[in-house]
């Protein structure tokens, strides 16, 4: 499973399974974006949790103009697509641009390369609520020394610390990696 970032009929990007089929690749279609609520560039990978729901993100469009994350969950021989959560972010393309990871609780974790209190990327968890998803700041990028834009995966350990990278800022202002504590 995967997701192609400008592909399928609109340009908005698709979500795809690839099935060995003999000496050959089928591709199966799951899901066309199609630059509305659903967003659209789905630039990061796709997680699966152990019910085979895929779990991904759009870096573009969505309700709020900044992404979203997403849920699509097997069903009938198809897929249903849920958004989970609609970004805010300052500009186009500043979204998700790495994959969201999900704890032992079944909380979802991310970056947006925008957005956040000074425009320069945050680090987010969503967690279950009522039903739908709660969204929480964990972290706002100043673009000081704490760098800017993380576009990359976050990673958890087992102490709850969330490890991940941003492309520029720092001391030397060519990105750093960083560290949030609980």
């Amino acid at each position: 499973y995967s997701g192609c970032s400008l592909g399928g009929f609109t340009g908005c990007g698709t979500v795809f399974q690839l099935t060995p089929s003999g000496s050959e690749w089928t591709e199966n279609i799951l899901y066309r974006f199609q630059n509305g609520n659903s967003g659209d560039t789905p630039y990061a990978g796709l997680m699966m949790d152990g019910a085979g729901n895929l779990y991904g993100d759009t870096l573009n469009s969505g309700q709020r103009g900044g992404g979203t994350a997403f849920e699509l969950t097997p069903s009938n021989g198809g897929w249903n697509f849920s958004v989970l959560y609609p970004f805010t972010t300052c500009c186009t393309y500043s979204g998700p641009a790495g994959s969201l990871v999900m704890d032992s609780a079944g909380n979802l974790y991310g970056t947006i390369v925008g957005g956040g209190n000074w425009g320069y990327g945050a680090v987010f968890k969503l967690t279950r609520s009522d039903g739908g998803w709660m969204y929480a700041l964990l972290y706002s990028f100043t673009g000081r020394n704490d760098g800017k834009w993380p576009e990359s995966n976050v990673v958890l350990d087992s102490e709850g610390n969330i490890y991940g990278t941003a492309s520029y800022g720092g001391a030397l202002q060519w990105g750093l990696v960083w560290e949030i504590t609980p």
